[in-house]
């Protein structure tokens, strides 16, 4: 009980603090822009925005790695110092932009350590950091004779739930081992960058998982792991499947077929993770802003929008942080399931 008292008050206070971050100081007869707010809130940007108050904003700048398109010079330093030909383009989601001589704008090529990328270094750090102290508490104990307790035994627990019920059991016994250490990572690292995520201030708060990049970078990894080493019975499925003969030749109905799922599985994975964690901060986002509004509108219909949005705030942030173990686990469960079709037996055929 005293657990889930100090579970919901950490919800509390992120929906609070959330109400807080998402205004970005603004005045009180400044316009209130929501798309705006949500938008910015949810797009990569080259510092780390802490808080804004009565028009001061405090972030911390991030490093800008930028090769000119003019002349080939490489510039390091952060957005203080970037230097005049180059911009931040609002109209292309706020990207570096390099004006030449003549006059025209072109995208350099740009290597700068953003937001998302600070994230998921920061990410890689916790990881690093829990599972090297999980197994600092194996080298000091005996397997058989202790038994892990506390954040350890909750650890093993978790590894042991996904690696047997979910890896194991979908990809089969006989072809699981290589895939464990792939799918453990991408579960651990997804679920970690959705519980940041969560957080409304540094080091947390980075919309990861709601970038389409990221997500388009797991699937293909998930892509080339079903591809790369799928047996000859998953291509034989693909290109000459057990199907009536007029559905493969002449016209190669079923293979056209079979081979666009090869696309649309690492496709769907992608959309999958992009959209829910996406969705859920712009919705938390919106009840937030949805408070600032309220206020505009007069003291008896802020009141009212205010706890409603209060209570919409708590329950949100709970959903959220039990979609960040579900959408983990699905797009493990799914990634899993698709190398284990790649996998299929001779027999498992008849």
């Amino acid at each position: 009980m005293k657990r889930f008292r100090s579970l919901l008050l950490l919800m509390l206070f992120m929906a609070l603090s959330t109400s807080v971050f998402a205004t970005d100081g603004k005045q009180d007869g400044d316009k209130l822009d929501i798309p705006e707010i949500v938008l910015e809130h949810l797009s990569d940007s080259y510092e780390w925005h802490i808080v804004s108050y009565n028009g001061k904003s405090l972030s911390i700048p991030l490093p800008i790695i930028v090769r000119s398109a003019d002349n080939g010079e490489w510039f390091f330093g952060t957005a203080d110092s970037l230097p005049g030909k180059f911009f931040f383009d609002p109209a292309n989601h706020g990207k570096i932009y390099e004006k030449l001589p003549d006059g025209s704008t072109v995208r350099p090529i740009d290597l700068s350590i953003t937001k998302t990328v600070a994230q998921i270094w920061i990410v890689v750090l916790v990881l690093i950091t829990v599972f090297l102290s999980c197994a600092c508490w194996y080298k000091r104990h005996d397997e058989k004779k202790d038994v892990p307790s506390g954040f350890v035994g909750a650890m093993e627990m978790i590894v042991m739930t996904i690696y047997d019920d979910v890896i194991k059991s979908s990809i089969g016994e006989k072809h699981f081992k290589p895939y464990a250490p792939y799918l453990l990572t991408v579960f651990f690292f997804i679920l970690t960058t959705n519980l940041l995520g969560l957080l409304p201030i540094f080091p947390g708060g980075a919309n990861v998982t709601g970038n389409i990049n990221v997500t388009f970078f797991l699937a293909l990894c998930t892509m080339l792991a079903i591809n790369l080493f799928g047996n000859k019975e998953y291509w034989k499925d693909i290109f000459w499947p057990n199907v009536p003969v007029f559905l493969k030749a002449p016209i190669p109905l079923m293979p056209f077929i079979e081979l666009f799922g090869v696309f649309t599985k690492p496709f769907a994975l992608m959309v999958r993770l992009f959209a829910n964690m996406m969705a859920g901060h712009a919705i938390i986002l919106s009840f937030t802003c949805v408070i600032f509004l309220g206020w505009s509108l007069g003291t008896g219909m802020g009141i009212g929008l205010n706890l409603l949005s209060a209570v919409m705030l708590l329950f949100m942030n709970c959903l959220e942080f039990l979609v960040a173990f579900v959408q983990a686990y699905v797009f493990t469960m799914l990634s899993a399931v698709f190398i284990g079709l790649a996998h299929k037996d001779e027999e498992a055929e008849a």
